[in-house]
This record gives C-alpha cells, structure tokens and sequence, in this order.
C-alpha cells in the first residue's frame, strides 16, 4: 500500500511537472483557454449543486440548504404520474426518429457533394444548404406556422391536387414528421462539413488503386468513403446517443399546444411548465435531474459498446 502511494504520489509530481513546463513555454494560449474554462464553472459547473433540491421540498423563503429533505419522495411522484411514460415516450421517439432519418441525412448529403466535380455548382449547393443554420429558430418556427396553417402554402398545394385543408400543427400524428423534417432542411447542409473535411483528408490514391481494379463509384464509396469516414460516424453517434433523452425546448415549445401534448410534450418542455409555470422546483429538479442521469447513462453504455465492437471511443 504505501508503495503504491509512493508511485502514485511520484506519477502525480511528474504530471505537475509537465503541466508546469507546458505552461511556462505556452502561456497566451493557457491565457485564452481562461474564458472559456470560466464560462463552464460558472454556467454549467457551480449551478449543478442546485440539483440537490431534487431531494428537498424546495421553498425559496427557506433557500436550499434550511428546506426539509424529502429523500426520493419527487422522483416516485413522477414515476406514479399520468404524464410520466408519455413523456419518456414522446422524448425517446422523436429522437428515435431523429437518429433514422436526420442523423444519415447530412452524411448521404456530403457523399452525393464530394461526387460533384463541377466547382461552381458544389459551392453554390453548399451555400444554399448552409443558409437555413443561420436563421434564428424563432424565425423558423414562424415560418412552419405560417406555412403549416390553414391558409398557408402547404395547404394550397394540398387543395391543387384535390386534398382537404387541415390545420397540421394543431394534428397530434403530425407533430413528429413536422419536427424532424424541418430539423433535417435547418441542418443537414452545416452538419454535412465535418463529413466532407473527413472524406477530403482520405488519401487520393485510394482512389486511384480501386479505379485500376475496376472500381465503379458505388466501389469507391463501399470501399474506401465509408470506411474513410466511420470513425467521425461513429463519435458523432456516441455523442448523439448520449443526447436520446433530450430534446431541443425552445422549438417543442414554440411550435406544440395542448391538442398536440398527447405526441409533442417532452420531459424538458414538462419541466419548464412544473418549474417556472407552477413554481414547484423540486418536482422539477427531480424530472430533470433523472433525464440527465438516464443521458450519462446512455453515454457511458454507447462509448463502451463502440469501444468494444469498433475499437473507436470517445475515451
């Protein structure tokens, strides 16, 4: 034991060491890395000791430290409430949705761009695809009202070919498909740039050698684009994995109502209502903080999985 102190305490000198080295021969860049770590204690850091109102009956007069404890009292009036597996499983389908057609959307678009050889044309394309990233979300959530409404465009070119008006974001059974495909034409074309710079960084000769072997393009994308790529696929996967119980709020929120909650409200949506709307923050604390454990979760399980089967990790 006290040998194994010794080493450790050796390793932990010596890592001192380099860091201090490190340091002294970089210091601006040490220096810019300072906001940024300030940014995250302060923001995302220090406030996570508020979650232990989770455990508390929560009264703001009281303050966090002096309200009573209540144990797992929130977590078991959540999991005995009407709302709590719909929302698990409105959350985990739209993501669930999201992960079998958004998440391959931006990787099959930057294969069909990488195959484009005509430089004015691909620039064009990227710039269009890019431009809807840029619009603020309120925006876009505008437009899918305008456009979605009774007398929007939509509905016109379901009335030119024979169809019945209908008010879409007020049907239940079309929230989802309205979510994720205008999440799909928001970010597929800025999301495809880490796919093309992976599939510019494989080496041309490839290429060249599949081509002498008769290679057609489905050969050269089978054989070397893919594999090419699949370690990027893979991390983006494990991070999307380990986002499945989360889901964007502001646009649920901007875009649902109560005659779509059956399909549209989410846990975050459920936690901002209970929290800020009912002011029961420790009901709310509780939901959140079991939405944030079941992403760790998911998380950890992903990279070791990935780690296991692929070799590729996140650590």
């Amino acid at each position: 034991m006290a040998i194994s102190n010794r080493i450790l305490s050796h390793n932990m000198k010596r890592e001192l060491c380099i860091i201090k080295k490190d340091y002294n021969k970089r210091k601006l860049v040490y220096l810019m890395l300072m906001p940024v770590l300030s940014f995250y204690i302060i923001f995302h850091y220090w406030p996570m000791y508020g979650a232990i109102i989770a455990f508390k009956q929560f009264s703001p007069g009281k303050g966090i430290f002096a309200s009573p404890w209540v144990g797992f009292e929130n977590f078991q009036d959540f999991f005995n409430s009407y709302y709590c597996w719909r929302l698990i499983r409105n959350t985990l389908l739209i993501n669930v949705y999201q992960l079998i057609f958004a998440f391959p959307a931006p990787i099959i678009f930057a294969f069909l761009l990488n195959e484009v050889k005509d430089g004015i044309f691909k620039r064009t394309v990227q710039t269009v695809s890019y431009l809807p990233h840029f619009i603020s979300l309120i925006v876009v959530c505008g437009m899918l009202v305008d456009f979605l409404s009774i007398d929007g465009v939509v509905n016109d070119i379901i009335e030119m070919f024979g169809g019945q008006r209908i008010s879409l974001l007020l049907q239940p059974s079309w929230f989802r498909a309205i979510y994720v495909s205008s999440g799909i034409w928001q970010h597929m074309g800025w999301d495809s740039i880490i796919y093309l710079a992976s599939l510019s960084s494989i080496d041309p000769q490839l290429y060249e050698a599949i081509k002498i072997d008769g290679g057609g393009r489905l050969r050269q994308l089978w054989h070397i684009s893919l594999p090419g790529i699949a370690p990027t696929i893979i991390i983006l996967l494990i991070l999307k994995a380990g986002q499945m119980m989360n889901v964007g709020f502001e646009k649920v929120f901007l875009l649902y109502n109560p005659n779509t909650y059956e399909t549209a409200d989410v846990i975050s949506t459920f936690v901002y209502r209970k929290g800020l709307l009912e002011m029961n923050f420790s009901y709310s604390a509780a939901v959140g903080l079991f939405n944030s454990v079941i992403n760790f979760v998911l998380l950890v399980l992903s990279n070791k999985i990935s780690k296991v089967t692929t070799e590729t990790s996140l650590w």
